[in-house]
């Protein structure tokens, strides 16, 4: 895979300029504007305001903050991936639990989650995909309302009493308030997050002058994700696993959006699993973006799906 190098806020920063070819079109511009976004987010929130100013159960909850100023964004043109948000879909007596993916920052429902989705589904599981937060800009606290409204859907639809969920980035975060202040810890089992912004990024951290410029008007999300954040102070106060719930977090070291990676991992105990992909198979080279589509991604997160607990430490992956 050959590499640009362009310098980015001060350090230079490699971004793919080609891709297998096995690849679609609609991944590469995914993943072109996901990689841009993500880095970015700080520097373009700053840029998009100048332009557009020119033309709840158990714990008290933080408030939610107001959306953004953007409007409606357009999420996947295709459509749901085949097999996903098959609503008539019963599970079985040996996959009793449907399988929710949840997208990451400027994400949506379909990409970079086409090979997670088929694999799970092909082993069994009935497997949903949702939209939310105008591709997740929007405040987290709000897009976790609306995933409990997505998984009442899908519970309601199966006949299932628990769900587990399978995020990207701020898709394997969101869903812990989800599980502390919003009642989820009752109906998830699992939650493997992939690349998850659990801790926050120093990329954004929390200080940034840039971020600071406009708070919140074109990506609430992308402030919350930062380190030290009053957010994620917040959601990482007290236990950081609540609930009955198994917890598996995947990493890889070369995370250029989530620095460190290891931000993603969560309080270890017998109900977590913390795994950087490097170690099962040292020569990977998936980043924050490609991490989904990685070989050993994808089995330790059916290894998750497929018995009880998290991941099994010592479970070893196809490279």
């Amino acid at each position: 895979m050959r590499t640009l190098r362009i310098p980015v806020l001060g350090r230079s920063t490699s971004l793919p300029t080609s891709l297998p070819t096995s690849l679609p079109t609609s991944f590469l511009a995914s993943y072109l504007g996901s990689f841009r976004a993500s880095l970015l987010a700080p520097v373009v929130a700053t840029a998009l305001a100048v332009l557009l100013a020119a033309g709840l159960v158990g714990v008290a909850a933080p408030a939610a903050r107001a959306d953004t100023i953007l409007p409606p964004l357009p999420t996947a043109p295709e459509g749901d991936i085949p097999g996903v948000n098959d609503w008539t879909c019963a599970p079985t007596a040996a996959r009793p639990t449907p399988v929710v993916l949840v997208h990451g920052t400027f994400g949506d429902r379909r990409h970079l989650l086409e090979r997670l989705s088929r694999a799970i589904r092909d082993a069994g599981f009935c497997v949903f995909s949702l939209d939310y937060g105008n591709r997740a800009t929007d405040d987290v606290i709000a897009s976790a309302h609306q995933l409990a409204d997505f998984v009442d859907r899908v519970r309601t639809a199966t006949g299932a009493a628990k769900v587990s969920l399978v995020g990207h980035s701020q898709g394997g975060m969101m869903p812990r308030y989800y599980i502390k202040y919003l009642g989820g810890a009752a109906y998830v089992d699992d939650l493997v997050g992939i690349a998850p912004s659990n801790h926050g990024t120093k990329l954004i951290p929390a200080l940034n002058p840039l971020a600071a410029l406009v708070p919140g008007a074109v990506c609430v999300s992308c402030n919350q994700q930062a380190w030290g954040s009053a957010f994620l102070r917040d959601l990482n106060a007290g236990d950081e696993t609540p609930g009955d719930v198994s917890y598996t977090q995947i990493t890889s070291r070369f995370d250029e959006v989530v620095v460190p990676h290891t931000s993603g991992y969560l309080t270890p105990g017998e109900r977590t699993t913390n795994v950087t992909i490097q170690s099962k198979c040292p020569w990977s080279i998936s980043d924050h973006v490609l991490i989904p589509l990685d070989s050993a991604t994808v089995g330790i997160t059916l290894d998750a799906l497929t018995h009880d607990g998290p991941a099994d430490p010592s479970y070893q992956p196809r490279c």
